[in-house]
């Protein structure tokens, strides 16, 4: 069986992230879509709602398994025999960072990485820059599954009530 994982912090999840995920999900019998939790990090969401958020709109595509993980990816990897790693690449300077880090986890394992570049449609799209935006009320829903969306606008909501 062709395992393979796309890891990210999915706060939320946004289109550009589901490009990645559906392409790879044709390519393999089973993607573990690894939520790593950074504790530097304070999320928008908590990680159960943004594994809550991954298996709703992923769910159609039937051969995706969404978990949690801290530490290295290369354990996470090693634990359930996945070989490949999918990352997808927006510009020249995630290439740099990705390198580095495809070079390292290759070195610690032999786990391969496999980079796929995004759709030009999402080439500027991050998590970071649709939180921002939508928290001075930009429109964002055209870059967020209409769920994540929902969900996004009643956060931003909640924490400006408080």
């Amino acid at each position: 069986m062709r395992r393979a994982v796309c890891p990210g912090s999915f706060d939320p999840i946004t289109n550009g992230h589901l490009d990645i995920i559906e392409r790879a999900s044709k390519l393999y019998d089973v993607v573990h879509v690894a939520v790593l939790i950074n504790r530097n990090k304070q999320g928008l969401f908590t990680v159960e709602e943004r594994i809550a958020l991954i298996e709703e709109t992923c769910g159609h595509y039937g051969n995706i398994e969404v978990e949690s993980h801290s530490g290295l990816l290369v354990d996470f990897c090693r634990d359930r025999g996945i070989p490949a790693i999918i990352k997808g690449l927006r510009a020249v300077s995630d290439f740099d960072y990705e390198l580095q880090m495809a070079q390292m986890n290759h070195g610690l394992t032999g786990v391969e990485t496999l980079f796929v570049p995004t759709s030009p449609t999402y080439s500027f799209l991050s998590s970071s820059l649709v939180k921002e935006v939508a928290s001075y009320g930009g429109d964002v829903s055209h870059l967020l599954p209409q769920a994540v969306h929902g969900r996004l606008v009643e956060r931003i909501a909640e924490r400006a009530a408080q």
